[in-house]
């Protein structure tokens, strides 16, 4: 009996790990929703709610904005997301500011 659980929950772990190992690394999005953005499509609903001063704004959603004011001597950088207006850390992507809420 303890054999068969230890060896359902073995199992378990392994098909999650599985699973997790044939996830494209870099990319923030589910599959489906990244080709729609790369095709040009809008971004999912719920990519406004994440935007909180400190947090690193996902790489897939920084590629969908548009700069707006370059990278200056702080290391910063304003972009355009779809109308919010956010300033960054350029290289680690953490969010100073957001201009537009």
């Amino acid at each position: 009996m303890i054999k068969s659980v230890i060896a359902g929950l073995l199992s378990i772990a392994l098909a999650a790990g599985a699973s997790t190992a044939l996830a494209k690394p870099g990319n923030d999005l589910p599959p489906g929703l990244q080709k729609k953005v790369e095709n040009g499509g809008e971004l999912p609903p719920g990519w406004k709610k994440k935007l909180r001063k400190g947090h690193v704004l996902e790489h897939d959603i920084y590629r969908h904005g548009v700069i707006i004011q370059p990278v200056d001597r702080h290391g910063l950088v304003t972009i355009r997301i779809e109308g919010e207006v956010v300033r960054l850390v350029h290289h680690t992507r953490e969010i100073v500011d957001i201009l537009s809420h």
